[in-house]
């Protein structure tokens, strides 16, 4: 049957466009859109993301606490004492964090790990009554006119007096000062507020204290919190209100390399009573007070499902069980229980489950053989469903062109990896072979970096740059095929792929490597059939912020496209063009698939699919080049009708880029186009068309 051909135009300029981007002319790129080959509907949790506990990264972005060890895990001198954190296993240095100093005297401060309040130590200060001594945190961002609520644990001896200030300046006005009320020899709580008449980047909160006019005495601080008044149950309100509106239908958490040596068991309850804990994989303190419960709250601010990897590193399957137990068990049970008794009766209901984070890396905690961990995965398997028979079990596989010994870098092809299948680097053929019917889907994290290109002409470094990352979904895609052919059962089982850590190390967030991204999302939207869930890391990532301000970034707006104009119900439908993609140009010695992703509409990337009640056409176009282009459209199974709507996100050049100081770099920019035959595609965009379609006869 002849195709209904609907001529849409996007306009560009002359001439032919060339397989090097260097040569560039153009002319019209024809685009064939079947509407009879459908793949399957986009699910909510394309656009998903993941996020650990790396240092403060959490702390310093969702969470509200504005001081670091607020539970003194470090002992309390001058900074000529500090001792630098050790290097992790891949050789990274240690979190630093801003550390409590005395005041009045370094002797006057101690640590008493004898009756500690929580951990091993709290701070115990000596007094004396014509001498102010005490501690301080500096490097505290506030915003004036803000108000800041505080609390902290104390205790005494008879005779002291106790007061905590907010310092903003080195004026006598500069300053808040709170008595607090007299310690007693047992821990009690003391809250406080402040609201600074000015703004400062490096404000002090200082807790100190006088004693009695005769003999010695002391009083011991056991844990302290700073947060602004409008924090939600300890989230920020600001960062959390951006990230619920990218409609990211579910996040991974918590996740990384951090959860292969947390107890989960010591993050619940009272959040002062946690211990702290110290982070090996990646040699930070963290004061857990994230814990289930808390991470459940933000899925709940952000409107997403949880999506909870328990630890097969250090952890065990019995402990894996129990965590099913609290976040889903009932009431009545023994961890429902527990949950319950720390506030929460009702079962969070959490469907995904992860088992372990990339137990087959080096550098992970826990690291072991494929056989090894088949046993121990099945053994998870078992002990959770025993637990909540419903939930989705998602294994922890890898496939070869992403596993290769320490130190070696390689460009795999899918030739190249032929003789891997079947091995020690092949975890994802390994879940197939040895752990059937104890997962659902299957895990695959993969991590790009922008290569440098001296020399090379501006337009086809662009045009290398936005491709690189989408080659690893495509890599991905062209090994899952053939694990299809290995083990047809795949596909009849309905056995998913997710994506649930992935990201582009391409430096600060810009228009050009949003592009890169809607490359990225184009290439995953190809494969619906199968691959129906990822994580971007680390969430966070979608935003510039700063202790007091927070906006949506360059990342952030390509997300913000896509998942609101291409999102859940969308069916994408089958692309084809005249134009293949040509194969990328590699450095060499650096980790790239050989592979072709996109569609064959170079240099453009093309996807379409319906709307999810039939009536319209969606077009996505990533057009990573300087000139406007425009594309020749023929339509089987469908025909045109009326105008429609453009959602184009640009900006002025390619390095455009939102921050605080100026949050309107990228944006995505609505207007209406005639549903004839011409629509624009404009220079480095990312473009979505939504085109009113005449029903069926």
């Amino acid at each position: 049957m002849k195709p209904v051909v609907a001529a849409f135009v996007l306009f560009a300029g002359q001439a032919t466009v060339f397989a090097s981007a260097e040569a560039q002319r153009v002319q019209p790129i024809a685009v064939r859109i079947d509407a009879t080959a459908r793949s399957a509907p986009v699910t909510p949790y394309e656009y998903g993301m993941f996020i650990e506990p790396i240092g403060g990264l959490v702390a310093r972005t969702l969470w509200a606490e504005m001081l670091d060890d607020r539970k003194f895990y470090y002992p309390i001198g001058p900074a000529a004492s500090d001792a630098p954190p050790p290097v992790n296993a891949e050789g990274r240095p240690g979190v630093v964090y801003r550390k409590w100093r005395p005041i009045g005297g370094d002797a006057a401060v101690t640590m008493d790990t004898q009756h500690p309040y929580v951990g091993t130590q709290s701070a115990r200060i000596a007094v004396s009554p014509d001498h102010v001594t005490g501690i301080a945190q500096s490097g505290i961002e506030v915003v004036r006119g803000r108000r800041y609520v505080g609390k902290l644990q104390l205790s005494g001896e008879p005779g002291v007096a106790v007061t905590v200030a907010l310092v903003w300046g080195e004026r006598p006005q500069d300053r808040q000062v709170v008595p607090l009320p007299t310690p007693g020899a047992d821990w009690s709580e003391a809250s406080f507020a402040f609201t600074p008449t000015a703004a400062a980047s490096d404000a002090r909160l200082e807790i100190t204290g006088t004693g009695p006019s005769t003999g010695t005495a002391a009083f011991r601080v056991g844990v302290v919190s700073l947060m602004p008044a409008d924090n939600v149950n300890g989230w920020r309100a600001d960062t959390t209100a951006i990230a619920k509106s990218l409609n990211s239908g579910f996040w991974r958490l918590p996740g990384g390399n951090f959860l292969s040596d947390w107890d989960w068991h010591e993050a619940i309850g009272p959040r002062d009573a946690r211990p702290p804990m110290f982070d090996h994989a990646w040699s930070a303190m963290q004061p857990n007070d994230l814990g289930m419960d808390e991470w459940m709250d933000l899925t709940r601010i952000l409107g997403v499902e949880p999506y909870v990897t328990v630890n097969a590193g250090l952890g065990d399957a019995n402990s894996a069980a129990e965590e099913v137990e609290y976040l889903n068990g009932a009431a009545t049970s023994e961890w429902g229980a527990k949950r319950a008794a720390n506030g929460h009766p009702a079962p969070y209901r959490v469907k995904w489950w992860n088992i372990g984070n990339e137990p087959f890396g080096w550098w992970q905690i826990g690291k072991t053989s494929l056989d090894y961990f088949m046993i121990k995965h099945n053994e998870f398997a078992k002990a959770m469903r025993a637990k909540d028979p419903s939930i989705t079990l998602i294994a922890s596989g890898a496939m070869p062109d992403q596993l290769h010994p320490k130190g070696v870098q390689q460009n795999s092809s899918i030739e190249s990896i032929q003789a891997k299948f079947g091995t020690e680097e092949d975890w994802t053929g390994g879940f197939f072979a040895k752990a059937w019917g104890n997962f659902d889907g299957i895990t695959e994290h993969w991590y790009d970096r922008a290569e440098k290109r001296p020399g090379a002409p501006a337009a086809d470094e662009l045009i290398e740059f936005v491709r690189s990352p989408s080659n690893h979904v495509r890599m991905e895609a062209e090994e899952w095929a053939i694990y299809e052919t290995k083990f047809p059962k795949i596909r009849a089982a309905k056995t998913f792929l997710s994506i649930d850590e992935y990201a582009y190390m391409a430096g600060p967030p810009t228009l050009k490597s949003s592009l890169a991204y809607a490359m990225v999302f184009q290439e995953m939207l190809r494969h619906t059939d199968f691959l129906t869930m990822s994580a971007f890391t680390t969430g966070v990532s979608t935003m510039d912020i700063s202790p007091s301000a927070a906006t949506l970034n360059a990342t952030g707006t390509v997300f913000k496209l896509y998942g609101e104009h291409f999102g859940a119900g969308t069916v994408p439908l089958k692309v084809d063009g005249d134009v293949p993609q040509p194969e990328p140009k590699y450095p060499v010695g650096h980790a790239h698939p050989k592979v072709r992703a996109g569609s064959p509409t170079y240099p453009l990337d093309v996807i379409a699919g319906l709307s999810p009640d039939g009536t319209k056409l969606r077009l996505a176009v990533v057009n990573a080049t300087f000139q406007p282009q425009h594309l020749n459209l023929a339509l089987s199974g469908m025909r045109l009708r009326g105008s429609g709507r453009r959602w184009v996100m640009t900006g002025r050049t390619v390095e455009a880029a939102n921050t605080i100081a100026s949050p309107s770099g990228v944006t995505i920019v609505e207007s209406k186009v005639a549903g004839t035959r011409t629509v624009m595609v404009p220079a480095i965009s990312a473009a979505i068309y939504e085109l009113p379609i005449a029903a069926a006869h």
